[in-house]
């Protein structure tokens, strides 16, 4: 286990450097990931039941403490991302199909590793996890809602099945996660040890198999949609920042208001496009998932040099 350990924690590490090379892998070798499409919401689900071993009551006991810090997050996430989703669809004038899908990123709950950025970064790690499991919670209702409402502009959408969808995908193994760890927590707790590498896994899986489907439409309009993605992932960061900072947070909240902003859990975006949409629509999940571990990771540790600049410069 202790091997495993090791190999996870590296894994977990170089997190992006694994996105991107999958994502390449799918563009150029569409072939060995098509196939897969049928387990895109499996992979999901492996995440997000790995989410739930980890879950404790601590992670919940912030929202009883500073609700006020933790719904100031939440809110910030569900009216910049969507927000700023539908606006840059509007001003750029996309194409439906690319709309509706960085509209439905927009929409997503916090990231998966956002609260590692937030970590890295020196943030309040306890407020970026209450913030990212409170999103994650409310997302069957809330990201539905959301898509109904500015994606609605460019096609319609199944706002019933796409509540069933977030339920059985990510709620379900969530619940089912908690209960085993409550269950067996010795087990449990050893186990989580290699979730760092099967996350990673399932997630980079997710992102071969949308760009292998998307692969002419990524031709045709990659640099399209990549610009419309990053500027989507930093102008979220910068209105996160922005929006703590209204309400008088210290930088450290900030940090982490700034993480569970800008980052989204772009593989149910994925997942939710795959089924429910055309495949293109999938595509800024794809990329989002790309782009976001690689500027999350640039500023973290940029945050992270500031921080120790700071130190030193007290104890002179």
């Amino acid at each position: 286990m202790n091997a495993v350990a090791k190999v996870s924690k590296v894994v977990g590490g170089t997190f992006s450097v694994w996105v991107i090379l999958f994502a390449c892998l799918g563009f150029f070798l569409p072939n060995v990931f098509i196939p897969l499409k049928g387990y895109i919401s499996i992979f999901l689900g492996i995440v997000m039941f790995g989410m739930g071993l980890t879950l404790s009551s601590a992670d919940f006991r912030e929202v009883f403490r500073r609700p006020l810090e933790v719904l100031i997050g939440v809110v910030g996430h569900f009216i910049i991302m969507p927000l700023l989703a539908y606006v840059l669809a509007l001003v750029l004038n996309l194409p439906p199909d690319i709309a509706v899908g960085v509209i439905l990123v927009g929409c997503c709950p916090s990231g998966t590793s956002s609260n590692v950025m937030t970590l890295l970064a020196k943030g309040d790690v306890a407020l970026g996890v209450s913030i990212a499991s409170v999103s994650t919670i409310i997302a069957p209702l809330a990201t539905p809602a959301l898509i109904s409402l500015l994606a609605g502009r460019w096609m319609p959408v199944d706002a019933g099945a796409l509540i069933k969808d977030i339920l059985m995908v990510v709620i379900l193994p969530i619940v089912l996660g908690v209960i085993v760890k409550s269950l067996f927590k010795k087990q449990a707790e050893a186990s989580a040890q290699a979730l760092p590498l099967v996350s990673t896994l399932a997630i980079v899986l997710i992102v071969a198999i949308v760009v292998a489907g998307s692969r002419t439409k990524i031709i045709e309009s990659g640099l399209l949609i990549f610009a419309v993605v990053i500027l989507h992932n930093l102008l979220g960061y910068a209105l996160g920042y922005l929006f703590a900072k209204l309400f008088r947070m210290n930088l450290s909240k900030r940090k982490a208001v700034l993480f569970e902003t800008g980052m989204q859990n772009s593989g149910l975006g994925a997942t939710l496009a795959a089924a429910h949409f055309n495949p293109v629509a999938a595509v800024p999940s794809a990329i989002f998932s790309v782009w976001h571990n690689i500027s999350g990771s640039l500023l973290a540790t940029w945050f992270a040099r500031r921080y120790e600049q700071a130190e030193m410069g007290k104890n002179r």
